[in-house]
């Protein structure tokens, strides 16, 4: 097949790039390489090993995620958290300082209050470039943001981040699980590297635990040296499936991002709902920074209730969104963040966050928008 004179956009990269190309059977689908013993010395010179981040299954991933981020490489992992735990311990070591944003993912938070800090890593919080402007020191080494956020949906001005990281010679990091690269691609705005919970929309079928790193060569070098000894490698079959739902990435996340949207605006509406976070609405105070930076706001939104009791009274009520953990699957699922995601944290680890014990989380499905709005009509009659 003769390579086209033009660059590919996002639905054809989805689709073809890194693409195993079989020669003795010109199969359209990458083959499944399931051995784990590689013949060596080989035509390569290289020992080939899934725990080395280097089978054909692996790089197909790490070819095609690099394309749509728009990155040099990327490795693949059996997790997100594999991913981020994996990139921050090969660039911060004790005595070094690091910068979060107060809103992360719940995980995220846990392993940064937990394991770098038990490490000896200092670490300072903050809400956006400002704050993390006055954290820095000599000793900062790595900013690392989500936007938008889990399960906030705040937004950080990308550029900003970047040109501070620059600025100090600080490594910038970013998780674009909720975006996807189909709606932002950070590496453009000049972060370092990028971080996916492939679990979740680019798998999209809640049936694959996965995680990838996108950045340039050297860091993903260095990134990938940890991972051999830390161990966290996806296997074939699993990239394989990962391989598939990533073929319909866009065409899933122009539903996703319609749906959640629609479901946001009828929420922000009922006189039952105080509040609701999604880049989208107009009323959110960081919709004119995602506009600038995003290309579609995303599938996912929370919102509070005015009366936070009638929580669970919601939850059960529901007939076609399950309430359930993750998110970024095809069906829509519905969570309250400071018992799920968020759940050992500790009550001020939360607070600091700023996620109440009433704060309702929706991943927006690929269903009828016309159901989606009428089951929470439905369940929230009485609420």
């Amino acid at each position: 097949m003769k390579p086209p004179d033009h660059p590919l956009r996002p639905s054809t990269l989805c689709i073809h790039a890194g693409t195993y190309l079989d020669k003795p059977t010109g199969g359209a689908c990458s083959p499944i390489f399931t051995s784990t013993a590689c013949a060596f010395p080989n035509p390569a010179n290289e020992n080939i090993y899934p725990r080395y981040f280097n089978t054909p299954n692996q790089q197909v991933i790490a070819r095609k995620l690099a394309a749509l981020e728009k990155g040099k490489a990327a490795v693949v992992f059996s997790s997100g958290m594999a991913a981020i735990s994996t990139l921050l311990l090969a660039h911060l070591k004790p005595g070094d300082h690091a910068i979060f944003q107060n809103d992360l993912y719940g995980g995220t938070m846990q392993f940064i209050t937990r394991e770098l800090t038990r490490l000896g890593v200092e670490v300072s919080w903050g809400a956006n470039a400002a704050d993390f402007a006055a954290a820095v020191r000599r000793e900062t080494r790595l900013i690392y943001i989500e936007s938008p956020s889990n399960p906030l949906l705040h937004c950080v001005d990308l550029e900003a981040v970047a040109a501070l990281g620059q600025r100090h010679s600080v490594l910038t990091v970013i998780d674009n699980t909720f975006a996807t690269p189909i709606n932002q691609n950070p590496l453009t705005w000049g972060l370092d590297a990028v971080i996916h919970s492939a679990t979740k929309y680019l798998n999209g079928h809640s049936d694959v635990n996965a995680g990838v790193v996108v950045a340039s060569a050297e860091i993903v070098r260095r990134v990938t040296a940890s991972a051999v000894d830390f161990g966290g490698m996806l296997d074939a079959h699993a990239c394989s499936q990962l391989e598939r739902g990533l073929k319909t990435l866009a065409l899933r996340v122009q539903r996703h991002n319609e749906n959640a949207l629609a479901l946001a605006s009828y929420l922000a509406s009922h006189p039952a709902v105080a509040r609701v976070n999604h880049p989208g609405l107009s009323t959110h105070p960081d919709h004119t920074l995602a506009a600038r930076q995003m290309r579609g706001f995303g599938g996912m939104l929370s919102f509070e209730l005015r009366q936070p009791d009638q929580v669970d009274r919601l939850l059960s009520r529901l007939r076609i969104v399950m309430p359930a953990l993750s998110l970024g699957g095809v069906e829509s699922l519905v969570c309250v963040p400071s018992r799920t995601s968020h759940r050992t944290l500790t009550p001020a680890e939360r607070q600091r966050a700023g996620i109440s014990d009433g704060l309702v989380r929706v991943s927006v499905g690929i269903e009828d928008e016309q159901d989606l709005q009428e089951d929470f009509h439905q369940a929230l009659a009485t609420v």
